[in-house]
């Protein structure tokens, strides 16, 4: 079993379940277990080996769970309201989210599509995922020490924000090796005013930098036709963005029109570089840098800061191989996949390659509608037959060399049947130099006949697959609440996170009980109080009707998962205080009365006696 160590769930006591039984022509005997070991049924107190980090989809947040297990553990609430924790009802997750002048929410609603995390020397390092809200064009970061949401970013002159990538190092300054920036994609088209192409005004799509770190804007490349998803090459100096619409067109029949469009790559530093030359404009009321990345701009190689390789046909999907060599780019009205080779587009920048299109190296048929593309540990390319209900594995090498006329070159390794119509997957540590070819998840956008009915409104069904064999070993279905899109997965000892929260950290915190109280300043009140199960500082609370009233709650307790909700009947605020956490709400006493405030998560065998009042004279 030696030769099984991190592909097992792992225990604190080192303990690894049985061999799986696998009779003639593969099938196995153990449900849920894999042909070398993976196993998704855990035995109680057995912990996962991997973290997965997916989208939420229209629920606007990101969802924990633990692999091979597929067990949900968390939700991080990012761009939609989430009741259980109080987002979007404290001061402090409104500020990141974004108010209108009145104090409300300035969006409901999201739809999250696409997480990735921080890179150092090529493979994730704990830091940083972030998310995008493709609805209203916003980029959310999360930190991976408190997996929290703790900032949001508004794109401007984008709408329909899809495709994210981080870039795996800053190529400008080669002592940098991790992540500085994380690059954006605009898929549909805004009337942008006269002055990159020349003539009148047109629908463009844009490309879009943020920092990393300060999570502000910092350029954008108007493009020709629009960007999809993004891949970021492991030396830094190139990003990609396929594009399913190069005809510009705002109807889904003139989408497909052309039999090729493009894979469009980005010269990071050449852009950063015309951006602190001033070679740039602005729109709007945004200030942001804005580069012109549109083919009549960038004929010349040796000064083009994009260059546009022709792709069949629709593609949706460009990812980067670990061994940091191609972008592969699937097809999707296509049965391709289009494999580029990196120092090749980097020789047509530099004017050694004649045409950018030369720097294909295979485009090989793989099944009906090819989509997103996974990799593992041993050369292969794992992608997702949206229309084949399929997943292809396939080499990559032997793709190239059947491109190049070894017939004899058999590219095409496995297929499994998935249910039904896959989009996205990933593979353990896929898009980084780590890989370790051990289990990848596939998103299928239809379950059917695969779970119990529930109604018109189907789940969908995320399928685990065993890849640590020749062949590729369906193990577990899990329904998930639609939509759900992107995940990616990585080892559990990548992140250390915090099980209590600093109380430094928060200005806001009531340290000792002695500073609790009413405070007031005319109609302006301020509350101030501490939990420490199973009491609150305070008794009672009194307030006169039309006060202005800022609550701030800090938990005490140094436990961890000791965690106090605190709620007030009629006034629709609920929230949470984790360990040595703080947070605070405001709201108007309107309403008078007597209304109880209690404890909405459960802390102690006295929790339902926690609880006190709120008195509001009229």
């Amino acid at each position: 079993m030696a030769s099984l160590a991190g592909v097992v769930a792992c225990t604190d006591k080192g303990s690894t379940p049985p061999a799986a039984v696998t009779p003639a022509g593969g099938a196995i005997t153990n449900p849920g277990q894999g042909t070398h070991g993976v196993v998704t049924h855990l035995k109680p107190g057995e912990l996962d080996t991997y973290y997965g980090l997916w989208s939420g989809g229209h629920t606007g947040d990101v969802r924990v769970l633990g692999l091979p297990s597929g067990r949900e553990i968390l939700r991080i609430p990012c761009f939609v309201p989430d009741a259980l924790v109080g987002w979007g009802v404290t001061n402090e997750s409104k500020k990141i989210m974004g108010t209108r002048p009145d104090g409300s929410l300035r969006y409901n609603v999201g739809d999250s599509h696409h997480t990735h995390a921080s890179y150092k020397d090529g493979n994730y390092d704990g830091r940083y995922a972030w998310i995008n809200d493709k609805l209203n064009s916003r980029l959310a970061r999360i930190r991976l020490d408190y997996f929290t949401c703790d900032k949001i970013a508004d794109l401007p002159n984008v709408q329909g924000f899809h495709g994210i990538f981080p870039d795996k190092r800053d190529p400008v300054d080669e002592k940098i090796n991790y992540t500085t920036r994380v690059f954006c994609g605009g898929e549909f088209g805004v009337p942008l005013p006269d002055g990159i192409s020349g003539g009148a005004s047109k629908d463009r799509s844009l490309f879009t930098c943020v920092d990393a770190e300060s999570m502000e804007v910092r350029w954008q490349v108007v493009v020709d036709g629009n960007c999809d998803l993004i891949a970021t090459s492991y030396d830094g100096k190139l990003a990609a963005t396929n594009q399913y619409n190069t005809e510009n067109a705002t109807h889904y029949a003139e989408m497909m029109a052309a039999e090729r469009d493009a894979c469009l790559f980005f010269n990071i530093a050449r852009i950063e570089a015309a951006v602190k030359a001033g070679k740039f404009k602005t729109y709007a009321n945004s200030k942001v840098p804005v580069v012109d990345g549109t083919h009549s701009a960038n004929q010349d190689p040796k000064s083009a800061l994009t260059a546009y390789v022709s792709v069949p046909k629709n593609p949706h999907g460009v990812n980067a191989t670990p061994d940091q060599k191609y972008f592969i780019c699937a097809g999707k009205l296509s049965p391709t996949a289009t494999v580029i080779e990196l120092s090749k587009v980097l020789d047509w920048f530099d004017g050694k390659l004649e045409k950018i299109d030369d720097a294909i190296v295979a485009e090989v048929e793989l099944g009906l509608g090819p989509l997103h593309t996974a990799f593992d540990d041993r050369g292969n390319a794992y992608t997702t037959l949206f229309l084949d209900s399929q997943v292809v594995k396939w080499n990559v090498a032997a793709a190239i060399k059947f491109h190049h006329g070894d017939k004899n070159a058999k590219y095409v390794v496995d297929r499994l049947d998935v249910h039904y119509q896959p989009g996205h997957l990933n593979a353990s540590h896929s898009e980084t130099i780590a890989p370790d070819g051990k289990i990848l998840a596939v998103g299928c956008k239809f379950s059917k006949d695969r779970f119990l009915p529930v109604g018109p409104l189907h789940p969908e069904n995320e399928q685990l697959i065993d890849i640590s064999g020749d062949k590729m070993v369906l193990l577990a279905d899990h329904p998930v609440r639609g939509e759900p899109h992107d995940f990616i997965i990585f080892k559990r000892e990548l992140v250390r996170p915090k099980q209590v929260y600093a109380l430094d950290d928060f200005p806001l915190a009531v340290k000792d009980p002695a500073e609790s109280g009413v405070f007031r300043n005319g109609k302006k009140v301020t509350v101030k109080m501490t939990s420490q199960a199973p009491a609150f500082s305070l008794n009672e609370i009194r307030l006169k009707k039309g006060d202005e009233v800022t609550l701030i709650l800090t938990n005490l307790d140094k436990i961890e998962d000791l965690t106090h909700g605190f709620a007030i009947s009629r006034y629709n605020v609920n929230f949470i205080v984790n360990p040595q956490e703080t947070a605070s709400v405001s709201f108007v006493a309107d309403k008078p009365g007597v209304f109880w405030c209690y404890c909405t998560h459960f802390c102690h065998a006295l929790h339902l006696e926690m609880r006190i009042r709120m008195i509001v004279e009229a």
